[in-house]
């Protein structure tokens, strides 16, 4: 989802191939395009690379006009840094409040380290936006790879009715009222494709 929703919002044209996934022939499809056998996976002529935040920084590389990332120094460096920490960490989030689209399960997965994960999170997004989210609605202000980075945990909380202080609800409002936000969810509805260990 997130590179995809980056290039989407910054308005960056790529071709999608789309492979369902936990089914028997995903590996061997997945393998056709990913060396590391994972997905995303983004092919830009002869350059390869496999990795959400990896994307992300060559997008930023190749389209500095879509300033995905913020200008100042303090304020990128802070934005790399809680992406990062969104890409390596909160897995209790995700192992007990799986990405679900579809559904809304109000109050499943709230064990003790879900909520912490939820607190560390809803305190950085309070953090960025008042240090750095003034001149928009987004952790840096205009959207960026941070607002990616998080994109899916947003969904989660909406999924698992979490309820958000009035910063973390104006904040995460404003990323599901993003228009490649909003795609994603409809061509999400469109699929028929059920995992059952991600329907709780």
């Amino acid at each position: 989802m997130r590179p995809w929703l980056l290039m989407r919002a910054a308005g960056i044209p790529f071709e999608e191939i789309r492979i369902p996934l936990r089914t028997a022939g995903t590996a061997a499809r997945i393998r056709e395009h990913s060396p590391a056998g994972r997905v995303p996976v983004l092919h830009a002529g002869s350059i390869t690379i496999w990795d959400s935040l990896a994307i992300a920084e060559f997008l930023a590389e190749r389209h500095p006009e879509a300033k995905l990332w913020p200008e100042a120094v303090e304020a990128r460096a802070h934005a790399r840094a809680i992406s990062a920490e969104m890409h390596s960490g909160f897995q209790a989030l995700r192992n007990h409040m799986p990405m679900q689209c579809r559904a809304f399960y109000p109050g499943v997965g709230r064990t003790p380290e879900v909520l912490a994960d939820i607190d560390r999170i809803t305190d950085a997004w309070r953090d960025c936006r008042a240090r750095f989210g003034v001149g928009g609605a987004f952790l840096f202000g205009g959207f960026s790879i941070a607002d990616a980075m998080y994109a899916p945990v947003v969904l989660r909380l909406r999924t698992y009715a979490v309820d958000l202080d009035v910063v973390c609800r104006a904040y995460a409002d404003a990323v599901l009222a993003l228009p490649a936000m909003r795609r994603w969810l409809a061509e999400a509805e469109a699929e028929t494709e059920v995992i059952p260990e991600y329907e709780p």
